[in-house]
Parts: structure tokens; C-alpha cells; sequence
């Protein structure tokens, strides 16, 4: 079965056990609609901009990228398994900003994203990257809360 409505499908993923049932929504979505489907991490790297350019800044980007690594293969190995057509992106930047430029520039269909579940002063602070993501996307966005957090 094929779908004219999704042929590529972006799921964000940072790795987390909450974003696993994301990603379970984005495989079954790719799978019902013979979507492909685009895995993709991003580095904050903002988050140690203020980190001096020179070996521990190195090592902190290794790790990162070791980490995008780990999550998206996690996503590679089910979505083979369910013989999905995949690509694993790996971003740098501010999150919900790279996510959009990515669907923006590589014709999403529709962007899934899991939530963190962050409450109080770090979501007002720092915002969400779904909330983001949905309010400034021109791509359809499905945000799928994760098992462990708590119904409001």
C-alpha cells in the first residue's frame, strides 16, 4: 500500500526512551503509506558554544556525534526490519530551527517528533522544541507524548 499524502517522513529523535513511541508511530506511518523515511539527531551546538575551540571542544563533538550515532541506528535497524526505505541525518544547530530548514528543504511530508515532558520554569524558559517545531513548521507535524509522562 502506498499513499500519495506521505512519501517522506522526518522523525526527530534525541535517543531518549520518550521518543521511542515516536518513532514506533513514525515506522507504522512509513510502513502504511510506503513513506521513506529520514531519522535524524540534532547536535545543539549551541549548548557549548561558549566551550573554547580547541581539544575539549573536539572531544565534547565527538560525543555528540556518537550519540546521534546511537539514536539514530536504533531507528535504522527497526525500520529495516520492517523494510522501510531509510536515511540517518545527523544536524547542527538549534534544534527546532534545523528540524524545520531539513523538512523545508528536502520536501517533508510530515515531521514527527516526540515531547520531553518538560514542565515549569525549564519549558518557560527554554521553550519546546515540539512546541517550536509545530507552531513554525509549514510541514504537518505529529507530536507524540511519550509513555512515562504524566496526563495533565
Amino acid at each position: 500500500m502506498t499513499s500519495a499524502l506521505y512519501k517522506k517522513i522526518f522523525i526527530a529523535t534525541d535517543g531518549s526512551t520518550q521518543n521511542r513511541k515516536a518513532i514506533l508511530h513514525s515506522i507504522e506511518l512509513a510502513k502504511l503509506s510506503g513513506a521513506k523515511l529520514y531519522a535524524g539527531y540534532v547536535v545543539d551546538t549551541a549548548a557549548f558554544a561558549s566551550i573554547p575551540m580547541d581539544s575539549g571542544w573536539e572531544m565534547m563533538y565527538e560525543l555528540l556525534e556518537q550519540e546521534a550515532n546511537v539514536a539514530t541506528e536504533s531507528v535504522k535497524k527497526i525500520a529495516e526490519g520492517e523494510g522501510i526505505a531509510f536515511e540517518m541525518v545527523t544536524l547542527e544547530g538549534n534544534p527546532s530551527h534545523e528540524i524545520i530548514e531539513f523538512a523545508d528543504n528536502n520536501d517533508i511530508d510530515l515531521i514527527v517528533l516526540g515531547t520531553l515532558g518538560k514542565t515549569g520554569l525549564d519549558r518557560f524558559l527554554l521553550g519546546s522544541v515540539a512546541e517550536k517545531v509545530t507552531r513554525n513548521s509549514k510541514v504537518p507535524v505529529l507530536v507524540v507524548r511519550g509513555d512515562s509522562e504524566k496526563e495533565e
